[in-house]
């Protein structure tokens, strides 16, 4: 189970590293956004979240803080959520039957929740 848990634990930084790096990367733009990044990150680590929060209720006395992952999966949800309407927005944008600034709250919105659930995995102990 080690092994597994590492393999998952590895793919849920690449996860936050696709979220996150696309995020500041286009944090400047107003317009223009590559959500495919982003989407795929928060699925990979909305996946290995549950993979690895059931390995750890299934080896480890104690459990898994059920509140802390409770409170960053509804935290990943939103920002999946926020990531497809801001994609759904930069369609919409591109076609000109939008703003072009149709999709920034959104994208930012994701890309800030993203921040908060890596300062929650961090900080709350």
């Amino acid at each position: 189970m080690s092994v597994l848990f590492n393999i998952l634990l590895i793919l849920h930084f690449l996860g936050l590293a696709a979220v996150i790096g696309a995020f500041l990367v286009q944090v400047r733009r107003k317009g223009g956004f590559q959500t495919f990044w982003p989407i795929t990150g928060l699925i990979v680590q909305l996946v290995t979240g549950l993979g690895m929060m059931g390995i750890i209720d299934a080896t480890h006395d104690g459990g898994a803080n059920h509140a802390k992952l409770g409170v960053k999966l509804v935290i990943a949800a939103v920002a999946l959520v926020l990531a497809f309407v801001a994609r759904a927005r930069q369609k919409r944008a591109d076609s000109g039957a939008a703003k072009p600034k149709a999709a920034l709250p959104f994208f930012h919105s994701a890309g800030a929740l993203a921040i908060v659930n890596v300062l929650i995995a961090v900080l709350w102990s």
